[in-house]
């Protein structure tokens, strides 16, 4: 008896309707794969940006805590904050080396920061020079942060005010002599400032980083 019934293949039709199947497929595993690569450069950038500002943070806190107030620098202002700029005199001592100061500037521009400091000296005429110099820049800065789209700076003493705007409200005076041997000159009187509060703007987060840092060793 013959049979009626004959194997044939896929019909065009079956061949269209696989072929759609497998491009939705594809195009559903390539749309996953393109967002957990995208996720995945996102979480290294913030992580490398996130470890670029533990480092700035950390430096910044050493130079803080070295901070130096006025009576050390015989009557001379210690720290001065101007647009986009942060100087502070600290204390340096080198291993088994006696004990020198030299100048920190912070620097905020064309949303780079960055950071320069003076050769130690014991000579607070050397010092005042360095103070004018630190004015303008130097080429040996270091760059520590790309991409810093604004700075902010704040200041505090115990005086029941607050936090504030460092506001230029006293008048250096630079004294003769050196460390060791200071020949004291006319003092002027100084705001001690207690803290400083750093806060940087940066892209792609909607919140600030801010940090808090005491001056000097209280």
């Amino acid at each position: 008896m013959r049979s009626d019934r004959h194997s044939h293949g896929l019909t065009l039709v079956e061949l269209l309707v696989a072929i759609a199947v497998l491009a939705i497929i594809s195009v559903l595993g390539w749309r996953g794969l393109d967002v957990i690569t995208r996720t995945r450069l996102i979480l290294n950038e913030e992580l490398a940006q996130t470890r670029d500002l533990q480092l700035v943070f950390a430096q910044l806190q050493i130079d803080c805590a070295n901070a130096v107030d006025a009576d050390t620098l015989a009557g001379a202002r210690p720290m001065l904050i101007e647009a986009n700029r942060l100087t502070l005199a600290r204390r340096l001592q080198p291993e088994a080396q006696a004990g020198a100061l030299q100048l920190v500037t912070w620097r905020w521009r064309d949303s780079l920061l960055t950071r320069e400091e003076t050769p130690p000296t014991r000579d607070l005429n050397q010092l005042a020079r360095d103070w004018q110099l630190a004015q303008n820049g130097s080429a040996s800065a270091v760059k520590l942060h790309s991409g810093v789209q604004q700075m902010v700076l704040r200041v505090w003493t115990d005086d029941g005010a607050g936090w504030r705007t460092w506001q230029p409200m006293d008048k250096p005076v630079i004294s003769r002599g050196s460390l060791m041997n200071p020949e004291r000159g006319t003092t002027a009187t100084q705001t001690v400032w207690r803290g400083l509060e750093v806060s940087l703007q940066l892209p792609g987060r909607a919140a600030n980083m801010t940090k808090i840092f005491m001056l000097g060793a209280l």
